[in-house]
């Protein structure tokens, strides 16, 4: 197998797991959020709808400066449930196509990541992909999810069972 075809089978995976979890989530509470700190509601959700967009800069681009980088930052304002699901069938479809394509000596050139002159990760292309594209899916989809338990909203059952449902591969 190729890089790519072990990229994808996890891709596959999460995207579907961000699906199921976006899915659920309520357009009456945008601006809700668990802690002061922490994100809205509405924002996390489009963030994670809008996340595979930056897994296909780090396949397609040389690396990026956040200080000067050309690539529009994806909006963030949740509309509707339909309209973030939409944003993750259009960023995800655009990143797979990217991924599938992508080969082994691509994937495996270093990927510097910055902003100006600190460095904030310079590393193969895939090791970038898997902690930027899809540690933070997993990340912040996770953080969707209790914002669904803390709303009385049942969770999904993504990598095994939740309180709310049973899980099957």
């Amino acid at each position: 197998m190729t890089i790519a075809e072990i990229l994808l089978q996890d891709f596959d995976t999460e995207i579907s797991n961000t699906r199921r979890t976006l899915e659920r989530v309520p357009e009456n509470k945008n601006n809700w959020k668990c802690h002061d700190k922490s994100m809205p509601l509405g924002r996390l959700a489009m963030h994670c709808a809008t996340l595979p967009m930056f897994g296909y800069y780090i396949l397609e681009d040389d690396g990026m400066d956040m200080a000067t980088s050309k690539r529009p930052h994806m909006a963030l304002e949740f509309t509707t449930r339909e309209n973030a699901l939409k944003q993750l069938e259009e960023c995800s479809a655009k990143c797979r196509a990217s991924l599938a394509s992508a080969s082994d000596e691509r994937l495996s050139t270093l990927w510097k990541f910055s902003y100006g002159e600190q460095v904030i990760s310079h590393k193969p292309r895939s090791q970038s992909f898997r902690e930027m594209c899809f540690d933070h899916l997993i990340h912040h989809t996770a953080q969707v999810g209790v914002y669904l338990r803390l709303n009385d909203i049942p969770v999904p059952a993504l990598y095994g069972p939740s309180a709310d449902e049973q899980w099957s591969a």
